[in-house]
């Protein structure tokens, strides 16, 4: 069995009286790895490193090239242990070999991105003001927040780690990273790679433990300056209420019910495959699938038994195995959430075209069939509320507004997808869905440089692009005199006099 230790101050160590927890993989339902598990005073050792690191440490106050080649080598770092760390968070996350190694891969770029963003952000530039009442020159200048809490969660645990460490360090802030309870190990990893690089001790700080105490600590602690959520809507409100105490910028990247909608002239080959990678990729546990599905009248039966045809194609089995598809969701839990969710469609009227029970053969794991739902109205608990599991409910729009209309009728906003051959109409119609990313004629693909968030009860704040690591910074804005003569200052007289 595998072992974890926090990592705290540049020292992987226990957590106060040597609490641990186990990591169960969801694959064989047996532990795989035992993890020190901190609670409020291991937060507040990790709280207070970097808080000093910040403001007495060389991070801050390095170059920009100097950061950029630092975020450089924990890419390498991550590059040269992807295979390694691949298998690793298979066993934890219950994650496809197939995604994880992708992931390693997407993940060290992104990092790279993020260093040669390092280099390029103009953290100095003039801008054109009035020169009424006073001729001056203006600059505005981007300083780092200072203390990042950051707590990510269990269904891309490398990536989200990368995605939240990138542009914080590349604006030179300084971290506490909390990951999900119950895949910490890759993040863990993670803090190896950073730890065999040059970042300053400090920086960067890794602690596993519950949202109650750690959490809690992260967001209510008054040296903290910035909290960095993704995670469920319900999490997201109360995380936003404990950082209003203090004040803190706060980013949430939170949950959705992403409406996909397949106009009349798609490309069915495209849109059929399109559809269902949407929805089951990892077992449907993204939080921008498109787990709403709008098909017309004309064309509902057609796409139906087209869409139950590829799904009985799909290879569900040990997440380890490159040939399976679809492996377990991340806990019995989530397991019993979903199939719950099922039984609620099929007792308000929806029909299971395929799936909806635990797959036969598969004795162990906490795995569920890739499951259609038809005959479901918008108005459903399976079409509004986020299920996170491989569950797709097909629903016919009378016309493309209807269409529309249903898509934007969720109090989520996070993605969306159209399909069709006619770009310009797609366009269109994703122009008018309120929602953060829409995809026309394919699923899930992210630009780290392209920026990426939610309307609505989906999310507060961008990650990636330009706009993502702006969020990492305070601005300010710096007012240089160009009036010489204390006589041409006539705006003193407002308190002096004429």
């Amino acid at each position: 069995m595998q072992e974890y230790k926090l990592y705290i101050d540049g020292k992987f160590c226990d957590a106060e009286g040597g609490k641990t927890a186990d990591s169960i993989n969801p694959a064989t339902e047996e532990p795989w790895a035992k993890i020190a598990r901190a609670g409020r005073v291991d937060t507040q050792r990790a709280i207070a490193a970097a808080r000093k690191a910040f403001d007495e440490g060389p991070w801050r106050r390095m170059s920009q090239a100097d950061r950029a080649k630092i975020l450089n080598q924990i890419a390498a770092g991550l590059e040269a242990k992807s295979q390694e760390i691949a298998a690793i968070e298979t066993q934890d996350s219950g994650g496809t070999i197939r995604k994880t190694a992708g992931d390693m891969m997407f993940g060290a770029a992104q990092l790279k991105y993020f260093a040669e963003m390092a280099e390029k952000l103009p953290l100095m530039e003039e801008i054109q003001v009035p020169q009424f009442p006073a001729q001056s020159k203006n600059y505005l200048q981007r300083e780092a927040i200072g203390v990042c809490g950051q707590i990510i969660p269990w269904n891309f645990p490398l990536m989200m780690a990368v995605w939240k460490l990138g542009p914080a360090l590349a604006t030179g802030n300084t971290v506490v990273l909390k990951p999900a309870t119950d895949t910490p190990c890759s993040a863990l990893e993670l803090a190896k790679i950073i730890d065999a690089s040059d970042l300053p001790k400090g920086v960067v700080n890794v602690i596993h433990g519950s949202g109650a105490e750690c959490g809690e600590e992260i967001c209510t602690s008054p040296l903290i300056d910035k909290v960095a959520f993704t995670g469920s809507t319900e999490v997201g409100r109360r995380i936003q209420q404990l950082a209003a105490g203090t004040i803190k910028k706060v980013t949430l990247e939170l949950g959705g019910k992403s409406a996909n909608i397949i106009l009349d002239d798609a490309d069915l080959d495209m849109a059929i495959d399109g559809s269902l990678f949407g929805c089951f990729f990892h077992q449907g546990q993204a939080c921008e699938s498109g787990t709403r599905l709008f098909v017309s009248e004309a064309k509902h039966d057609e796409i139906v038994a087209r869409l139950v045809e590829r799904t009985k194609t799909l290879t569900i089995g040990d997440p380890l195995d490159f040939n399976s598809a679809q492996g377990p969701l991340i806990s019995a839990r989530q397991r019993e959430t979903v199939l719950g969710y099922i039984k609620s469609g099929v007792d308000e009227g929806a029909k299971v075209a395929v799936g909806g029970k635990r797959p036969e053969g598969l004795p162990k794991g906490y795995y569920v069939e890739p499951t259609i739902l038809t005959d479901v109205k918008n108005s459903m608990k399976v079409a509004q509320e986020e299920i996170f599991g491989p569950v797709l409910v097909v629903i016919k729009y009378k016309n493309i507004d209807d269409a529309i209309r249903m898509a934007n009728d969720s109090i989520y906003g996070l993605g969306g997808a159209v399909w069709s051959k006619d770009k310009e109409k797609a366009t269109v119609v994703a122009k008018q869905m309120r929602t953060g990313t829409v995809w026309i004629n394919d699923y899930h693909l992210l630009s780290v440089a392209a920026p990426f968030g939610g309307y609505k009860q989906s999310g507060i704040g961008r990650e990636f692009g330009m706009e993502g690591i702006l969020e990492y910074t305070e601005v300010k804005h710096i007012h240089v005199d160009q009036v010489d003569n204390r006589a041409a200052k006539f705006w003193y007289g407002a308190l002096f006099g004429a």
